[in-house]
């Protein structure tokens, strides 16, 4: 996964592993300025991880940061 996303991989996954749903909401909102709709997806992802590893994190959090260019 990309390099970019690892640190915020990590502390999302803190946040979310100690049930801290408000603040991962926060951090997604004003550091990776993603609109609520979608943080409600990239946390509900991530808590359905089977393996919640940095690298799976990273991995959903850079699928909702593609921006599609069609």
């Amino acid at each position: 996964m990309s390099t970019p996303w690892t640190c915020q991989a990590r502390c999302l996954k803190k946040m979310i592993d100690s049930n801290n749903e408000t603040q991962a909401h926060m951090y997604l909102e004003q550091l990776l300025l993603f609109p609520v709709d979608i943080q409600d997806k990239i946390i509900e992802e991530i808590s359905h991880l089977r393996n919640c590893t940095n690298d799976a994190v990273a991995s959903i959090i850079g699928n909702y940061s593609i921006m599609d260019l069609r």
